[in-house]
């Protein structure tokens, strides 16, 4: 299969959406695309400008020979990683946890899920 603008077009790269609570409007971005973005004053707008210039910029990236990241995928991932830590936090995560009734893993993608929304609201 060759991969042309129309191929590019049809993947489903992850779109970031953040409002601008200054200047107003939103700003939207394309990650995988490095300085893929666009902005617009209501949702809608932005979103129609994000096809746009994603459109343009995988244009000019075929046109320029560069290589295209394609998006990443949930299924490359496993879900499990190690982690190091103190023994001493392991210790109150681990009470933490005792006290919530759950495992030490469930307590722990709890917190890195809250943290997680915190972050990208």
């Amino acid at each position: 299969m060759t991969k042309d603008l129309a191929y590019y077009l049809r993947l489903p790269y992850r779109v970031e959406l953040c409002e601008d609570a200054i200047e107003g409007g939103y700003t939207v971005s394309i990650p995988e695309l490095p300085g893929c973005l666009s902005c617009g004053e209501t949702v809608e707008e932005a979103v129609a400008n994000i096809r746009e210039a994603k459109a343009d910029w995988l244009a000019a990236a075929i046109e320029d020979g560069c290589t295209i990241p394609e998006p990443t995928r949930t299924e490359d991932y496993s879900g499990q990683f190690k982690l190091r830590l103190p023994k001493s936090l392991h210790k109150k995560l681990a009470e933490h946890a005792k006290r919530e009734g759950i495992s030490l893993n469930q307590y722990c993608v709890y917190l890195l899920s809250e943290q997680n929304a915190v972050r990208t609201s």
